[in-house]
């Protein structure tokens, strides 16, 4: 029989989620060594404690200079010190020039670097240029060009500024940022606990690869996806396995889950036949509200919450059995969840204006994410079968692509994509 029930635009779950979850978010936050904080999220502003760079200093190997001593291309200066990385210089004397090397504090006096490519050395005792002093034992150099001030030269505080925030609440910790965040000087950072996510499947028909299949029955493959998935976001998972196809052992593995969880996710059971019971056992043991979404893969979704015995309650959320249909509504529906709980932005990642290599001329009605792969032109080629059973597409494809619902597509077409690490570690 049809459901009568209108399906939700994605963007109108996608907010009913934001919504439901915000509530919810985790308020506890670790401190971590800056070392140990890849793939956190970022509990409050990281302020910098310092100018960056703290001095002025070279980006070249070169010599440093006043650039109004070098009025012609051949001028030779004495070279007064040798200035390394990481050793402050004496001020400079006007008419000398220092040697320095790249990262080397640009001393008091002088305003410009020449790279040494452009200099010619001359060592002390050296006859070949008279009529010039010779520096201390350090020798003089040729400048073979007219140098312009300030050239080569990095201003202190021309990165970041005393006291500028670096990095925003919210934030993902990538590797850069938590470079970012030792060049200002941060070697802790506060961090939103991680999410302790529950997961479980039901059906039957599930077994786990190992055993023998008996008719019928088919291998839990949805266990190891979403495992996974939840794992690359930094959650901790507390995975309770398969759950038998029976009311009571589905409010029991709720009740377990609840206890110690902020989220639940459950694959299967979402739909109204006989043998799905995720809805009366959520109804029984707290409220879920079951969604139809105008998206292909992964049109039902359940959407709730589960009381525990301090009258707290976990998220739940339902997703459909089928491996693409899964796989898809994860990277749409459960990564915003989480995001929520993080206090982070839960807006979809932008997608990228791309050429199709191929017709898509029979559009659903529902809003499409097909599997997708770029190729050496620059285009995206379509995995041939889109079925919501066919894993293969998901390991295939290097993103999906985002097409409105009754768009056909023309080979040349810009689309829209949505590269699947953005998606999976946002």
């Amino acid at each position: 029989m049809k459901d009568p029930r209108p399906l939700l635009s994605l963007d109108e779950a996608l907010a009913r989620l934001v919504a439901g979850s915000t509530p919810h978010a985790i308020v506890q936050t670790d401190t971590v060594p800056t070392a140990d904080a890849l793939g956190r999220v970022l509990a409050a502003e990281v302020l910098s404690a310092l100018d960056v760079p703290p001095e002025d200093n070279t980006s070249m190997d070169g010599y440093v200079l006043h650039a109004e001593d070098v009025r012609e291309a051949g001028t030779v200066l004495p070279v007064s010190q040798r200035i390394p990385a990481g050793v402050p210089g004496q001020p400079l004397q006007r008419g000398t020039a220092a040697r320095i090397f790249t990262g080397g504090q640009v001393p008091a006096g002088a305003d410009a670097v020449v790279m040494q490519e452009q200099c010619e050395a001359i060592p002390a005792g050296d006859g070949r240029v008279q009529g010039q002093e010779q520096g201390q034992g350090l020798g003089q150099v040729r400048v073979n060009t007219v140098p312009e001030h300030g050239q080569w030269i990095r201003r202190r505080g021309e990165d970041v500024r005393f006291g500028a925030a670096v990095l925003h609440k919210g934030a993902r910790l990538t590797p850069q940022a938590l470079g970012l965040a030792a060049s200002v000087g941060a070697a802790m950072l506060p961090v939103v606990r991680r999410p302790r996510v529950a997961l479980f499947s039901t059906g039957d028909e599930l077994m786990m690869p190992g055993e023998p299949l008996r008719p019928g029955a088919i291998y839990n493959s949805n266990r190891f996806t979403l495992r996974g998935l939840l794992q690359a976001a930094g959650c901790v998972v507390n995975d309770l396995g398969i759950v038998p196809d029976r009311l009571d052992a589905t409010r029991a593995a709720l009740r377990e889950a609840a206890a110690h969880n902020d989220l639940i996710v459950t694959c299967g059971g979402v739909s109204v036949g006989e043998e799905d019971h995720l809805k009366p056992a959520a109804q029984a043991e707290g409220m879920l509200e079951h969604w139809q979404i105008a998206i292909k893969p992964g049109k039902p979704l359940a959407f709730g919450q589960i009381r525990r015995e301090d009258g707290s309650h976990a998220l739940l959320l339902g997703l459909p059995g089928n491996p693409v249909s899964a796989f898809v509504t994860y990277l749409l529906c459960v990564t915003t969840v989480l995001r929520a709980l993080q206090g982070a932005a839960t807006a979809l990642p932008p997608s990228l204006p791309l050429r199709s290599a191929f017709d898509w001329p029979r559009p659903d009605k529902r809003r499409e994410f097909l599997r997708v792969k770029l190729n050496a032109d620059g285009e995206l080629e379509l995995f041939p079968n889109q079925s919501s059973g066919v894993l293969t597409s998901a390991v295939w494809a290097d993103g999906l692509l985002d097409n409105p619902p009754g768009q056909a597509i023309l080979r040349g077409d810009t689309v829209r994509f949505l590269p699947l690490p953005e998606l999976i570690s946002r």
